[in-house]
């Protein structure tokens, strides 16, 4: 058995039936559920990309379900105004004051959905929220709730009607994931079984907030060797090199790599962290981050992390 490999964990287990529960919704796509887990258990915010139709919203609400947070869902549209997603103070003729009234935000999971059809008035509404985890309204600060995820789905640019994010935005976001179009068996089984939403109605929580905020914990604490940090380092650096990306990897990015990494091996029963983990998560950490240098360089985010993979040996 693997030295790294603990499979008497009952958090563990917990996480293992959760994920379970979420294939039977979101069919054919394993690795997608794991990887938002994973960004979860880091502390981290999803953005999935991908075209109308293949499972976004119905990812977002099912985790919400089975991990048993609370789930509010915001269409981010043009006229979006940053109120409409943090709150605003409406005066109160009875005390003589004004209250403020909390916005979606103020769940443990939202759903940004459509992130990228909002105007950047809009999209900046999220940035104080997903980095320190509060709110200012008229110069108070409000806590956001804890665990707080946010998933923001993104239609991809080429699209009508969508405004880029920035990369001060895209930093935000843990991992971008894409979902892609099912198998034909799975497609065949969604045509012929319940309707998803209905489906999720009757989901019961696996989970809850204090569970995850427990497993959020021990993250951080899966062991790490001094070897596997110098694997991060060289990756990092080797996205730093010039010839093939406009601008490197961030000392942010490299910190995200390894807690993503940690949280995947902490899925997978690991007691610390293997190269491998690093390079299940590298795509989805990455992929977002780097603009090929070439611009005609059409790379995608498994090609771009295949290449610092071939570029940086394990130590």
């Amino acid at each position: 058995m693997n030295a790294f490999r603990d499979s008497t964990d009952p958090q563990r287990e917990s996480l293992s039936a959760a994920i379970a529960q979420l294939n039977q919704v979101v069919l054919g796509k394993d690795r997608e559920i794991r990887l938002s887990v994973a960004c979860l258990l880091a502390r981290g915010h999803l953005l999935i990309e991908d075209i109308p139709g293949v499972g976004k919203t119905t990812l977002a609400h099912a985790l919400a379900r089975v991990l048993g947070l609370t789930y509010q869902r915001v269409q981010f549209t043009s006229d979006l105004l940053p109120a409409d997603v943090i709150g605003v103070s409406v005066y109160d003729r009875g005390s003589g004051s004004f209250q403020f009234h909390r916005g979606p935000v103020f769940a443990q999971l939202v759903l940004a959905d459509e992130v990228n059809r909002a105007t950047p008035k809009a999209q900046s509404a999220l940035l104080e929220a997903m980095e320190e985890r509060q709110v200012t309204v008229d110069g108070v600060s409000h806590p956001l709730p804890d665990p707080f995820f946010v998933v923001a789905t993104q239609n991809p640019s080429y699209q009508v009607g969508t405004f880029p994010l920035p990369e001060s935005q895209l930093d935000r976001f843990l991992m971008r994931i894409e979902l892609g179009y099912p198998a034909a068996t799975h497609e065949r089984a969604l045509m012929r079984g319940r309707d998803r939403r209905d489906l999720l109605a009757t989901l019961p929580a696996v989970l809850d907030p204090e569970m995850i905020l427990a497993l959020q914990q021990r993250i951080p604490e899966l062991h790490a060797s001094d070897a596997l940090l110098d694997y991060v380092q060289a990756v990092v650096r080797a996205s730093r090199d010039g010839s093939q990306f406009l601008a490197g990897l961030s000392t942010r990015a490299a910190i995200s790599l390894l807690r993503a990494a940690q949280a995947w091996a902490f899925l997978h029963g690991n007691a610390g962290v293997l190269p491998e983990d690093l390079q299940s998560v590298l795509p989805a950490v990455v992929g977002h981050r780097l603009r090929p240098r070439d611009a005609a360089d059409r790379r995608g985010p498994v090609e771009m992390a295949r290449a610092l993979v071939e570029a940086v040996p394990i130590p």
